[in-house]
């Protein structure tokens, strides 16, 4: 072998070598994330599959995987029993006003705090960004006495009201508006639009991909809210579905495969609004952590 070869020779070798630590390193992330998706989504598959067993053979303790015998009974029994029907227009309600008033009053909050000039913006801004420390569930004592003393509870309003302020909203949006160049607002003006028309005919529609996934993952998680629900609403009529699937029981206690039913029937339109609006979801999320950030 001649001597211009042999550096050409271990220039490949170690492009060989380091493709193969690539691949390696590809393998293993991708197991990784496999397992991960399998550890995720196991207890989904658990839940259906426990639904549609017969009762016998969820109270018999069988752990199998898949069902001796499919049986709807479940779902039969929590349509017939229950007031899931109810409790799926108490969530459906709820969470469609919250996501639109969150969405409107986060909007023009954002808009003041980024286009507007006024005493104490900064101050207000600081105290939207400190809301990040305060968790809700340090809140809940204030809040349900508050309901109480407006005889709020067991209403709609009830759980509305205290679900209302979502600061990483109204960041976001203060983001984006951030980034729109004033011109646009000075020449609306000169126009003779007000600042309502300016955000609503102007600054929205710029962005309503941003507004469609904060609205989506507003929905999701306004529907899945489960610990104010729980206190604010304690009678059936008023309850939400993760509120009411806590009911679901019969002379002989908590019966799993008819809980198992509820669960599911709960969980199916965030599971229909994720696989409809998957991109949206991912980019709403991807927002909310580039602020907790």
């Amino acid at each position: 072998m001649s001597a211009e070869a042999l550096p050409r020779v271990a220039e490949a070798t170690e492009r060989g070598n380091r493709d193969r630590a690539i691949d390696i390193g590809g393998l293993i992330l991708t197991l990784i994330t496999f397992a991960a998706a399998l550890a995720a989504f196991f207890p989904i598959y658990w839940a259906i599959i426990t639904s549609v067993k017969p009762d016998s053979e969820v109270i018999s303790g069988s752990n199998s995987l898949w069902p001796g015998r499919f049986s709807f009974d479940s779902y039969i029994h929590i349509w017939n029993n229950t007031n899931i029907a109810i409790w799926y227009v108490n969530s459906m309600v709820t969470s469609l006003i919250i996501t639109a008033l969150v969405i409107v009053s986060s909007a023009g909050c954002a808009y003041a705090l980024s286009q507007l000039d006024f005493p104490g913006r900064r101050v207000i801004y600081v105290l939207i960004l400190a809301c990040f420390m305060v968790p809700m569930q340090a809140l809940i004592v204030n809040h349900f006495v508050l309901m109480a003393q407006f005889k709020l509870l067991n209403t709609w309003a009830g759980i509305i009201l205290p679900q209302l302020i979502v600061p990483v909203v109204i960041i976001v949006y203060k983001q984006f508006f951030d980034s729109v160049p004033k011109e646009f607002r000075e020449a609306a003006q000169m126009d003779s639009a007000g600042h309502f028309k300016i955000l609503f005919r102007i600054y929205l529609p710029m962005n309503w991909g941003v507004t469609a996934a904060l609205a989506i993952i507003t929905f999701i998680g306004a529907w899945n809210s489960f610990l104010w629900p729980f206190l604010a609403a304690t009678g059936e009529a008023t309850m939400t579905v993760p509120v009411g699937i806590t009911q679901v029981k019969d002379a002989y206690g908590i019966v799993y495969g008819k809980l198992m039913a509820s669960a599911v029937v709960a969980g199916l339109p965030v599971a229909i609004v994720y696989l409809v609006f998957q991109r949206r979801v991912t980019q709403a999320i991807m927002l909310s952590a580039g602020v907790k950030g």
